[in-house]
């Protein structure tokens, strides 16, 4: 019996997922990827002066690194990129579901971003998360940044401890935390209500935010599905802030403090 083309594009996809590899650079970056234990590292490229200023995190790591002359640096990255003499070839992290995730800590925060496909935006997010103490930052699977190095370089070191899932689908993830007890609240700059006004009362409960790309700002469907709209109480309104402000603001403004 012959396979349905849906079984054969399913397997097929996840053969594609299974080799996805990619290719951090910078000392920082390649640095916090070689200490980290969960991080599964392939082929790492290095000039002599990197080999010295990273010969620790290369030890703990036990990875033989390729030394390369500064001029020939041959990995297979941005020409562009500011390498600084050290790439590091990784598979992506994996991090598990919503509910490991986003269950277990006390007032727990989320961010889940809609279409934010800027790596250095969702870099930031990740390193605004780790710092106000986010459970974990939530993306699609299409139509979001996955990981790369310039992601990685933003954030610096945040992607290898802020856990960043990506989801199928965002409105079943919004439903999803909401069946686990999460308040979701959207961001929207045409919104009547603060954010400080829609948690009074109800900061220890736990606390979604669903941020959109900048420009389209939340897909429709994601307005239907969150449980209300609010916005930043600021001068100027949403629209004026960077996506990835607007994500640190939110997240400090919705802390139980």
């Amino acid at each position: 019996m012959k396979k349905p083309k849906w079984v054969i594009e399913k397997e097929q996809a996840r053969k594609a997922a299974g080799s996805e590899t990619v290719w951090l650079f910078g000392l920082h970056a390649v640095r916090d990827a070689l200490m980290n234990p969960k991080r599964q590292k392939l082929r790492l490229i290095v000039t002599r002066n990197a080999q010295g200023k990273l010969a620790e995190a290369i030890a703990a790591a036990g990875i033989q690194p390729e030394v390369v002359d500064a001029r020939k640096f041959t990995a297979p990255i941005d020409p562009g990129s500011v390498h600084q003499g050290a790439a590091l070839e990784v598979k992506p992290l994996e991090w598990g579901g919503l509910a490991e995730n986003c269950i277990g800590r006390e007032n727990p925060r989320v961010l889940l971003l809609d279409r934010v496909t800027d790596p250095h935006n969702v870099g930031a997010i990740l390193r605004s998360a780790e710092v106000l103490g986010a459970s974990a930052v939530i993306g699609t699977r299409h139509h979001s940044a996955p990981e790369t190095g310039a992601l990685a370089k933003t954030a610096s070191g945040a992607l290898e401890r802020q856990p960043y899932l990506r989801v199928r689908n965002l409105a079943d993830a919004i439903v999803e935390l909401q069946n686990m007890g999460f308040l979701v609240l959207g961001l929207d700059g045409e919104a009547d209500q603060t954010i400080e006004a829609a948690l009074d009362g109800r900061r220890d409960q736990p606390v979604a935010l669903v941020l959109g790309a900048e420009g389209p700002g939340l897909r429709q469907k994601t307005k239907e599905t969150v449980d209300q709209l609010v916005k930043i109480d600021a001068a100027g309104g949403f629209g004026s802030l960077n996506v990835s402000n607007a994500a640190a603001i939110a997240l400090y403004a919705s802390q139980s403090h």
